[in-house]
């Protein structure tokens, strides 16, 4: 599947779906530009959360009409009050005070993640303006992670002419314990499946293939995909396995006879961010794959976070696949 064509698809999935996405970094012009086309595309109901009065200005300067598009101002509504008890509770074990919870939740990001829990809208979208550490910390602190999921982690879509991969996690972890790789098997496998109708098929990856060599990183994958195994028996997993054995079937033959993946894999977990960093760059820059992500994966509903040099298209993309994921 080329990449338009799977980008066309997770669109159209999305417009059946009529999802309502917070796009939290509003006074952006990238972020207002990519609210007109989902709302024209009819892809999703996006809702600007920010400042109205420097949203429409912005909006103003660049010619870019806002009509149909919701806008929410967290100082002006009348859920601040709420939000901020809600917080609170959340977070008072932490030492939160009512004031400090206040004061978080008027920020465009808190405001939208607690829109996103409170069942207002089915996922948030940002990063254009904020950092990656500011996108999770109110993602995680509001919306939480998925029960049963130990860790928030990410994955890409890399997508080659004729064939589709998820690689996991390329962005977030840089050291995941054997407890931590099995989770991002997990909803790496279902997000997968989701946003290409492709039945999962996972390898955890190591430099050895079963037993071909005896280490302490190579123990730790053993160590995953049994606990893998057992959280979800009837996933088509296998590991340890090398990278050519994951993927190529004449050497699964060889190496790994019997495996159920058969050098068929579609998901490659990656024993650690090194290793799952520059294969997705090898796989973009010298293979021509397209990357599409980083996606942020394993929280209770979905809460994106996009690159600050992203394009209108890439923040339209990433809603569109925000919007299949929280189905």
């Amino acid at each position: 599947m080329i990449p338009s064509q799977l980008l066309t698809s997770i669109k159209e999935q999305a417009k059946k779906l009529k999802r309502v996405v917070v796009l939290p970094d509003a006074a952006d012009e990238r972020t207002q530009k990519a609210a007109r086309i989902l709302a024209d595309e009819r892809i999703t109901y996006p809702v600007l959360i920010g400042n109205e009065d420097q949203i429409r200005s912005t909006a103003a300067s660049s010619n870019v009409p806002l009509n149909g598009v919701r806008i929410i101002d967290p100082v002006k509504s009348d859920k601040l009050s709420d939000f901020s008890n809600i917080f609170f509770n959340l977070r008072k074990h932490k030492g939160l005070s009512i004031t400090e919870a206040r004061t978080l939740v008027v920020h465009p990001l808190f405001f939208g993640a607690m829109m996103v829990r409170e069942g207002m809208a089915d996922g948030s979208v940002a990063g254009s303006l904020s950092t990656t550490g500011d996108v999770l910390r109110a993602a995680i602190q509001v919306i939480g992670l998925r029960e049963g999921i130990s860790v928030a982690s990410s994955f890409f879509l890399i997508v080659f002419p004729h064939r589709v991969f998820s690689f996991a996690d390329c962005a977030v972890l840089p050291d995941p314990t054997a407890d931590q790789l099995a989770d991002i098997a997990i909803v790496t496998a279902e997000n997968h499946q989701k946003l290409t109708r492709e039945e999962p098929r996972v390898a955890m990856l190591s430099f050895s293939t079963k037993g071909s060599a005896s280490h302490p990183l190579v123990e730790k994958v053993q160590q995953a995909t049994a606990i893998l195994k057992r959280k979800s028996p009837n996933l088509l997993a296998d590991g340890e396995l090398q990278l050519d054995a994951a993927i190529v079937p004449r050497v699964a033959r060889s190496k790994a006879p019997g495996s159920p993946v058969d050098g068929n894999a579609n998901i490659l977990i990656f024993p650690d961010l090194n290793a799952a960093n520059i294969g997705y760059k090898l796989a973009e820059r010298l293979g021509g794959a397209q990357a599409i992500g980083p996606i942020v994966q394993g929280l209770n509903k979905p809460a994106f976070d996009l690159s600050r040099g992203c394009s209108v298209e890439d923040i339209v993309n990433t809603v569109a696949i925000n919007c299949v994921l929280a189905a």
